[in-house]
């Protein structure tokens, strides 16, 4: 294949530079596409129908103004139609990058199932970029999810020797709470519990077990408000923390992952799966419930 596309290649850009090609320097595959090839990679096996391709992918305008850019994993399937897409991957090898001119109403139309850009219309030419970074038959891709699963499973079990090499070094030998909490006090409050339905405002410095802090309260001065007891307010461990606290309260909370974001880590990506955190955590206000007022 690599002798094909390189024989290929130099016929093509010496017949487009001697015979006016409509596109210089592409040569036209028997699908009806024209491409360009950039680089020759080392493999000798293409990429076929039912591989996952990992490929740096760019979608340009005839004036080679790129409108996207990214890297994508993707199952290679078969092609929809003629000149599709998946016959420009089909051509390629591991390692090896081409640019390839489509119908842009059919890449969009049919390949994305969305509709043309602005600046596009029916009959528009697109070019897109392809280089290929990995190729995976269906039996790799399948073995390296496998993997992947246990090295989550695995990575749990890294975190608690980390939390608790954390604990030794700080010579913290405070008993956990059976959830696995770990609820230090530092400065007492005025013992009135607070309840589900108490409104309660609170000051909150969270950081990692390293020292750096992912948020605060306190810097931001603005302190957070929230019925205690409502659903999603607060992390599994502050809400079960703060349950033992009272007004004016301040203490330190080392949550483990699972009291935390857990194996997903949080929806903004600050905080990785399998993360153990700190909360410094003061109670400035209690303010009871409805139903408690009455009694």
């Amino acid at each position: 294949m690599k002798k094909f596309f390189l024989l290929a290649f130099i016929f093509g850009f010496l017949v487009s530079c001697n015979n006016g090609s409509r596109y210089p320097g592409f040569s036209k595959s028997r699908k009806g596409f024209y491409y360009q090839l950039h680089s020759i990679g080392e493999g000798e096996t293409t990429i076929k129908t039912g591989d996952y391709v990992t490929a740096d992918i760019a979608y340009l305008t005839m004036s080679d103004s790129i409108f996207f850019e990214g890297r994508r994993k993707i199952k290679l399937e078969k092609p929809a139609f003629r000149g599709a897409i998946e016959d420009c991957f089909a051509m390629l090898n591991d390692d090896e990058s081409a640019t390839f001119i489509l119908e842009a109403g059919s890449f969009f139309n049919i390949t994305l199932e969305s509709d043309l850009p602005s600046f596009l219309k029916d009959g528009d030419k697109l070019k897109i970029r392809i280089s290929v970074i990995d190729v995976q038959t269906e039996q790799q891709y399948n073995n390296e999810k496998q993997a992947f699963l246990k090295w989550i499973n695995d990575f749990g079990e890294y975190e608690k020797v980390i939390l608790q090499q954390f604990l030794n070094e700080e010579d913290i030998d405070i008993k956990p709470y059976p959830s696995g909490l770990i609820y230090i006090p530092v400065k007492t409050g005025n013992n009135i519990k607070i309840e589900p339905g108490d409104t309660i405002t609170i000051n909150y410095e969270g950081r990692f077990l390293n020292g750096k802090f992912f948020d605060s309260t306190v810097r931001r001065n603005q302190p957070f408000q929230f019925v205690y007891g409502t659903e999603w307010q607060v992390i599994k461990g502050l809400e079960e923390g703060i349950r033992d606290m009272s007004e004016g309260e301040k203490a330190i909370f080392i949550t483990p992952s699972e009291l935390a974001f857990g194996q997903s880590g949080s929806s903004t990506g600050i905080i990785p799966p399998f993360t153990s955190l700190i909360f410094e955590l003061e109670v400035l206000s209690v303010k009871k419930g409805p139903q408690q007022n009455k009694l």
